[in-house]
Formats: structure tokens, C-alpha cells, sequence
């Protein structure tokens, strides 16, 4: 998970509890270059009571005389046999299938698929039982904290950490729940905070609309990247709004490997080898800027400086000033240190 930026494309429940769209949304996070393709695993009758009313986002996107959570729920399920035939999928693909789980029992059939970690969602981080649970696992967990302050984060950590995993298998994601989420709400910055405050590898979980803050989060640090998708941000659905068409998850990734590319020097300032060939085509050189005679006192006004750079630097100019010079030595030539006295 700490080798390389990991960028986890969110189909989350824009599948829309079609197998076909699912399919279509792993083959487009796929295409994109995305490490991973993530879904979410729930039993409705676990995650929300039938009282629940739907987040306002939620209700505009979906529309509709029914605001519970409950039916909303209910159609976005994934059956076991579809996760089977997702991961079957992902493995066609070459790309990491994950779901979040958002209750016990679904905690533990993704642990027996053999998910190489767990996905804590915003809203479980005040769910001790659900944490405890996954801390039992003893697999990396990544941990969103959308509308979470730092003494509910610390809280968190204390419990999974309690539970026996170690800090160095978490990674803490800052995130806003609100879809999309205003650009004045996005406070960046926290992302730092969280590390500062809890030592812990961090990332961002977007929800704004468009790719630069994603890509802002990489060059301050992310180690972890998610991001929604979807094929098409006018169906029908919670997410769909929020989330990113193909064209633009795949202008994301490739942003985000190239900002990557770009953070992966030494951080030594030195000449990179693809610059070194143009040191002496940018840099001058002493040149002659008179023809002068041999036996001449070299004075300021004898030369220039010009490119290319292959000759004696400005630098040394007051090594040059005041030398006899040994032969005569046209106009626009370039000075040499065998032109003149030692």
C-alpha cells in the first residue's frame, strides 16, 4: 500500500444494482490506469432502520416521493454471486478489486474473499463494535474521515490500534461528506494536520467536482487517492452527480502518475541527466569581443560573454582580467585558458 501512490477509482453503489453497468465501470477504472476499483458491500437491514432518511444529495439526485434511506438501499445491494462475478472481472482486467464494508457480517465475507485490506467509510468512524471488528483482521485499513474532528479521528485510531493493528498499517484519509463538496469546504490542508497530529501515512477522498484537488493532494503528500466515477454523471442515483465521467478519470490518473513522476527525485538539487546536454547551449562563456593582438593586457572591455557555454566561465572573469595574451585573438572567439599567461 506505501510502495506507490495508490489510486482507488470509487464505482462505489453507481452500478446502480445492475451487473452490466458494474461490469462496464471496472472495464472504465481499468482503462483509466487506477490501481484499484472499489464497490461498497452492505446488507440493507444492518446499515440503515427503516426510519432513515436520506441525506439531501441524496433525494435531489435520486428524486422521487420515497426520502428513506431504506428502498434506496435495498436496490443498490450486491449479491454475493455478483461479487463473485465482479472479482472474476477485476482479475480479467489486472486491476485490485475492493468494497467497503458497512456491517459486521459483510466485514467478515470480505475477509473470506480474501481482500488484502478494508475501506472504513466516513461514517463508521464513530461505530466502536464495526472498528473493533475490522482491527480483529489484522489486515491494512484505509479510514476516510469525512465530517470528523481530531478527537473523533484519535478516538478511531485508539480503537484499531487497541485491537491490535498497528499504526503502520493505517492510512487516513481526509475527506468532506458532502456531494459535491464546495471547493471553500475542501481545507486541503487538514490532510497535513492529520499526519502531524497522528504520525500515520495519509491520503484524500474527493468529492469536489473535477480532478485539481485530487491532483493538489498528491503534490502535499497523499499516499492514497479515491475518487468517484461513473459512466455517465446524468443516471439516476445518490453518487452520480459527484463523480467523474471516464474521460476524466482517466486525465486524473494520468495527471496524478505524472505529479508522481514529478516528486520522485532525490531532492538534491542538482542537473538532471536530461538537462546536462543543455548546460553549454543556455550557459556564456568568455568570448573576444575586439580583435586584439598577442602581448595585449586583457581589460573589460576586451571581451563578452556569450553562448555556448564551453569555454572559461563568467565566473572566473577576474582570473582572465589583467592577462597578457600569448597570440593574437580574433573577434567572437572563444577564450581559452591556453591563450593566456599563467
Amino acid at each position: 500500500m506505501k510502495s506507490k501512490l495508490l489510486i482507488i477509482a470509487e464505482a462505489g453503489v453507481n452500478h446502480n444494482g445492475s451487473l452490466d453497468l458494474a461490469r462496464q465501470l471496472i472495464k472504465v477504472a481499468a482503462e483509466a490506469g487506477a490501481d484499484v476499483v472499489k464497490f461498497q458491500t452492505f446488507k440493507t437491514e444492518k446499515l440503515a432502520s427503516k426510519a432513515a432518511k436520506q441525506a439531501e444529495y441524496q433525494s435531489k439526485n435520486i428524486g422521487g416521493s420515497d426520502d428513506l434511506q431504506f428502498g434506496m438501499l435495498k436496490r443498490l445491494e450486491l449479491t454475493k454471486a455478483m461479487h463473485q462475478e465482479l472479482i472474476g472481472i477485476c482479475k480479467e482486467e489486472n486491476i485490485q478489486f475492493l468494497s467497503t464494508g458497512f456491517d459486521e457480517e459483510s466485514i467478515d465475507y470480505l475477509d473470506q474473499i480474501g481482500l488484502p485490506l478494508f475501506k472504513i467509510p466516513s461514517g463508521e468512524i464513530t461505530n466502536k463494535p464495526y472498528l473493533q471488528h475490522i482491527a480483529s483482521k489484522g489486515k491494512p485499513v484505509i479510514m476516510s474521515t469525512g465530517m470528523a474532528n481530531y478527537n473523533e479521528i484519535g478516538a478511531a485510531l485508539d480503537v484499531l490500534m487497541q485491537g491490535g493493528l498497528k499504526k503502520e498499517k493505517i492510512t487516513v484519509l481526509h475527506c468532506n461528506t458532502e456531494y459535491p463538496t464546495p471547493m471553500k469546504d475542501v481545507n486541503l490542508r487538514a490532510m497535513l494536520s492529520i499526519r502531524e497530529a497522528f504520525g500515520v501515512e495519509v491520503g484524500y477522498s474527493d468529492h469536489t467536482l473535477g480532478i485539481e484537488v485530487p491532483i493538489a493532494a498528491v503534490a502535499l503528500g497523499a499516499t492514497v487517492i479515491e475518487k468517484h466515477f461513473t459512466l455517465d454523471r446524468n443516471l439516476s442515483g445518490p453518487d452520480h452527480r459527484a463523480s467523474l465521467e471516464p474521460n476524466e478519470l482517466k486525465d486524473m490518473v494520468r495527471a496524478i502518475r505524472n505529479i508522481e513522476l514529478a516528486l520522485s527525485g532525490s531532492g538534491k538539487k542538482e542537473p538532471s541527466e536530461s538537462e546536462k546536454p543543455n548546460i553549454a547551449v543556455a550557459r556564456k562563456s568568455i568570448h573576444i569581443g575586439e580583435t586584439i593582438e598577442a602581448g595585449a593586457i586583457l581589460n573589460r572591455h576586451h571581451i563578452m560573454m556569450k553562448r555556448p557555454g564551453t569555454g572559461i566561465s563568467p565566473m572566473d572573469i577576474e582570473k582572465v582580467l589583467g592577462k597578457r595574451t600569448l597570440r593574437k585573438l580574433e573577434e567572437d572567439s572563444l577564450l581559452k585558458w591556453e591563450d593566456l599567461e599563467s
